[in-house]
C-alpha cells in the first residue's frame, strides 16, 4: 500500500468538515493546499479516515493474535488507537499472548495415581466480562414512530457533502448549498416525488472566462417574500439569485471566504461575514457595499440581524459586537466567552442575545446589561418563534440547545431551567429547528437520524433515518415539511401530512 501527502492531508481535511470544524479545516486547507489537488472529493465516501484507520487497528491486533503456526488465540483487551501505534506496547502484547498460548499446551498433573478430568473453563460470561469491552448503549427508537424510507423524497444531485439548506418562506422551493460548488433549488410542489431542480454554478472569472470556484457554498438565505435566494461562498463572494436560476449579482468586497449571510426582515439589505475579519451590509437592489465594519481582530464568523439596520456579529476573537448602519463604532460589545465564538442568535423581541463558542458554553446576553444573564453547556442554539411580539404569544419563549453529547434541551430561560432532555440521538448534534408554532422541534445528527419532538411533552413524535450525518434541519412555512441535507450528498424532504 502507498498513498501521498495530498492524500493524507485531503482525509485529515475532510474528516474535520465532518465533524463540525469548519473553521479549523478552512485553514488545514489552505495551509495544506488542497484546492491544488487533483482528489475528488465526491468519490470519497464519508468516515474514510475513520474507516482505514479502524481497519489498521484490526489488522494490528489480528497480527498479535495469530501465533507463528498459524493458530488464533483470543486478544484479551481491545488496543487502543495510541497503543497500536506504540511498538513496545505490541511488542509486549505479542509475548503475553504467546505465553498464553504455551500455558495452555501444558499437561494437567496427575495426583494420586489417577487421572482427573480437566476443570471446566470459567463460565462465558465471566470471560466476556473480563477480556472484552461493555457493548455501548444504544437509544432504540419506537417502531410506531419511525417514518419508512417510502415516505421519504430524496433528493440526488449534489456530489459532495451537502452543509446547508433552507425553505422558501412563500413556496415549496428548498435551496442547498453544498461542496461541490453549486447550491441548488428543489421544487417540491407540483411534483415531489420527482422534483425539478435548478443548479446554481458558482463561477470566477479566470483567463477572461467563467470556471467553476470548486469552493464550498456554505451559507444561504431567502429573502422575506422569497423571490431572491443569496448565497455565500469560500471563493469570497456573496451572490443573489432569482428563483428561476438566474444570477442576479455578485457580491465581492471580502477577500477571503464568507461564513455567514443573512437578509433583514425588509429585504433591502443583506449582512455577511468573513475570514477577513470584517462584517458587511450590502444594497441588495444594487449589490454595492453600504458598508464594512471592521471591529474583530480576528475572523467574523457569524452574524445576525437584530432590527432592519442593526445587527450582532461573533468572531474567533472571542468578542461580539453589536453595530448599527451608519455608525462608525460598536453600539454595545460583549465579552466572557475564553474561546472563538461560533454563533449567534437574536430571540424574537431583540432584546436577548444567546451565542455559543469552542469553549462549550452558551451565554445569553441583554442589551440592557453588559454581562451575560445565564450561561450553560451547549453547542447548538436556535430560539423559539413564541412569545411576545410573535404569532404564537400565548406561548412561553423556549432556547432549544444542542451538543456533541448527542443531547438536546429545552430551556425556560425566564425561569433559567431546563424544562426537557431529549435523548434518542447517539451522535452529535448539529442542527435544531423549531416548527413555526413552536409547538415540534425538529434535531439532525451524525447518527444519520432526523427527530421531531413535541416541545410541550418532550416526547419522540417521528422518527427517520437518512444515509448521511444530518448538517441541517429546517421546516417549511406551513410546518408540513422537514427538509435536511446530509454529508453523503443527500438532500430529503419529510412530508408530515402523509404521516
Amino acid at each position: 500500500m502507498s498513498f501521498s501527502s495530498d492524500e493524507v492531508n485531503f482525509l485529515v481535511y475532510r474528516y474535520l468538515q465532518e465533524s463540525g470544524f469548519s473553521h479549523s479545516a478552512y485553514t488545514f486547507g489552505i495551509e495544506s493546499h488542497i484546492s491544488q489537488s487533483n482528489i475528488n472529493g465526491a468519490l470519497v465516501p464519508p468516515a474514510a479516515l475513520l474507516s482505514i484507520l479502524q481497519k489498521g487497528l484490526q489488522y494490528t491486533e489480528a497480527e498479535i493474535s495469530i501465533g507463528e503456526d498459524g493458530t488464533e488465540q483470543r486478544l484479551g483487551e481491545s488496543l487502543s488507537l495510541i497503543d497500536a501505534v506504540m511498538p513496545e506496547v505490541v511488542a509486549n502484547r505479542q509475548n503475553m499472548q504467546n505465553q498464553q498460548k504455551q500455558a495452555t499446551k501444558t499437561e494437567p498433573p496427575e495426583t494420586n495415581g489417577t487421572t482427573e478430568e480437566p476443570a471446566p473453563p470459567p463460565p462465558t460470561t465471566t470471560t466476556t466480562a473480563a477480556t472484552t469491552p461493555a457493548p455501548v448503549e444504544t437509544m432504540e427508537v419506537d417502531q410506531s414512530i419511525e417514518i419508512p424510507a417510502s415516505k421519504a423524497t430524496v433528493l440526488r444531485g449534489h456530489e459532495s457533502e451537502v452543509f446547508i439548506c433552507a425553505w422558501n418562506p412563500s413556496t415549496d422551493l428548498l435551496a442547498s448549498g453544498s461542496g461541490d460548488s453549486t447550491a441548488r433549488i428543489w421544487d417540491m410542489s407540483d411534483n415531489p416525488a420527482n422534483p425539478n431542480q435548478l443548479v446554481l454554478r458558482h463561477c470566477i472569472q479566470k483567463g477572461g472566462t467563467e470556471v467553476p470556484s470548486n469552493k464550498d457554498v456554505t451559507s444561504l438565505d431567502w429573502n422575506c417574500d422569497g423571490t431572491l435566494l443569496a448565497t455565500g461562498s469560500y471563493d469570497g463572494y456573496a451572490r443573489i439569485w432569482r428563483t428561476d436560476g438566474l444570477l442576479a449579482s455578485t457580491l465581492g468586497q471580502h477577500k477571503g471566504p464568507i461564513f455567514a449571510l443573512k437578509w433583514n426582515k425588509r429585504g433591502n439589505y443583506i449582512l455577511s461575514a468573513g475570514v477577513d475579519k470584517t462584517t458587511i451590509i450590502w444594497d441588495a437592489a444594487t449589490g454595492q457595499c453600504t458598508q464594512q465594519f471592521s471591529f474583530h481582530s480576528a475572523p467574523a464568523l457569524d452574524v445576525d440581524w437584530q432590527s432592519n439596520q442593526s445587527f450582532a456579529s461573533c468572531s474567533t476573537d472571542q468578542c461580539i459586537h453589536v453595530c448599527k448602519l451608519g455608525v462608525d463604532k460598536p453600539i454595545k460589545s460583549f465579552q466572557g466567552h475564553t474561546n472563538e465564538v461560533n454563533a449567534i442568535k437574536w430571540d424574537p423581541q431583540g432584546q436577548l442575545l444567546a451565542s455559543c463558542s469552542d469553549d462549550m458554553t452558551l451565554k445569553i446576553w441583554s442589551m440592557k446589561q453588559d454581562t451575560c444573564a445565564h450561561s450553560k453547556e451547549i453547542y447548538t442554539i436556535k430560539w423559539s418563534p413564541t412569545g411576545t411580539g410573535t404569532q404564537n404569544p400565548n406561548m412561553n419563549l423556549i432556547l432549544a440547545s444542542a451538543s456533541f453529547d448527542s443531547t438536546v434541551r429545552l430551556w425556560d430561560v425566564e425561569r433559567g431551567v431546563c424544562i426537557h432532555t431529549l435523548t434518542k440521538h447517539t451522535e452529535p448534534v448539529y442542527s435544531v429547528a423549531f416548527s413555526p408554532d413552536g409547538k415540534f422541534l425538529a434535531s439532525g445528527s451524525f447518527d444519520k437520524c432526523v427527530h421531531i419532538w413535541s416541545t410541550q411533552s418532550g416526547q419522540l413524535v417521528h422518527s427517520y433515518k437518512g444515509t448521511g450525518g444530518i448538517f441541517e434541519v429546517c421546516w417549511n412555512s406551513r410546518g408540513s415539511k422537514v427538509g435536511a441535507s446530509a454529508s453523503d450528498g443527500s438532500v430529503f424532504v419529510l412530508d408530515l401530512r402523509k404521516l
